[in-house]
């Protein structure tokens, strides 16, 4: 197939150093322009990674008739704006995580939707580690899935991060809770009915800076995790079934240059002693998600996760804040 030529909105750490050199190692993603309000800071990404166009605004970029497609990774209040801007331009556009601050606001997209291909940059699920897990549970070999275990957290108390403002939808919920969120959704293949939450702010920020929730996904299904932008930084997923467990040892950021390993464990013997690896090659997760958005694009596949599969995501993450205020057990 024609590779998809690509535009990037902005030099954001997230998509300079992971997700654009990801991705312009696949033959089918041509990243061809990127765009910043500062000139001189898109040359230099440009420069350094080898892209042929750098532009000064973001509307330059959405002008050019070569770019196909956008990846939109501007901090979490530009996401729904520049996705319509960049749809109005008839640009596909794959937004950062997550694609709004509310579901109330990813509504606005809908229209957008029926026109381009939107998508929410989620690269965890292209991840063949991902897949294999969901395929163990679906086998039933680890019996009835009953509990999925979540710890997400790094260290960060820059004032100038935009995680730390609160005002462009900062905090540690919407940057890496949405990842758990995720997470349950597709290892239970299910939506969760209610959920609770318990948060800390940052007295200084405003931010949530660690926050615990439980999820209820109904038939005895339950989802636990904590998030932290202030704990030392750590990831893993367990998850409990009847007959055994399984354990993803990197679930989120997956290295790009070292294999991978979940463990499969029929709990026979305590202190991991009965625990089976399973290693995966290297991959590069966002390399496959540009790829299969790419592929989208061109007809190729259907997209898996589109903007219906968003706005349910962020309908979840509007519950949790909502027990936030409540200190009680929401609706989703």
């Amino acid at each position: 197939m024609q590779p998809v030529r690509w535009g990037i909105l902005s030099t954001a750490k997230i998509g300079r150093g992971k997700v654009v050199p990801g991705m312009m190692k696949s033959p089918l993603c041509d990243v061809i322009a990127v765009a910043s309000r500062d000139e001189a800071s898109a040359r230099e990404m440009a420069d350094e990674l080898g892209i042929p166009k750098a532009y000064g605004s973001y509307e330059a970029l959405l002008a050019d008739p070569e770019v196909e497609a956008i990846y939109n990774p501007l901090p979490n209040h530009l996401h729904v704006p520049m996705t319509l801007a960049a749809a109005a331009a008839g640009k596909h556009v794959l937004c950062e995580k997550p694609i709004a601050i509310t579901a109330d606001e990813a509504q606005q997209l809908e229209q957008a939707a029926s026109q381009v291909l939107l998508a929410e940059a989620f690269m965890v699920r292209h991840h063949p580690q991902w897949h294999r897990a969901r395929e163990i549970i679906q086998a039933g070999t680890v019996g009835d899935l009953r509990s999925i275990q979540i710890i997400f957290s790094y260290f960060n108390v820059d004032p100038g991060n935009i995680r730390n403002k609160a005002d462009i939808g900062g905090g540690g919920l919407l940057d890496i809770g949405c990842y758990a969120v995720v997470a349950g959704r597709y290892f239970f293949d299910a939506e969760p009915r209610r959920v609770v939450t318990l948060m800390d702010r940052d007295p200084a920020f405003g931010v949530d800076r660690t926050t615990s929730a439980l999820m209820d996904f109904g038939d005895g299904r339950q989802l636990a995790f904590t998030v932290s932008t202030q704990s030392v930084p750590y990831q893993r997923v367990q998850m409990l079934g009847t007959k055994g467990r399984i354990e993803i040892e990197v679930p989120f950021n997956a290295p790009p240059d070292l294999p991978t390993r979940i463990f499969i464990d029929d709990g026979s013997a305590h202190g991991n002693r009965s625990a089976q690896a399973i290693e995966f090659p290297v991959v590069d997760q966002y390399q496959l998600q540009g790829e299969a958005f790419s592929r989208a694009i061109r007809g190729a596949v259907p997209l898996a996760y589109g903007l219906e599969d968003a706005i349910l995501n962020m309908r979840i993450l509007d519950a949790l804040r909502r027990s936030e205020a409540s200190a009680a057990w929401e609706r989703v």
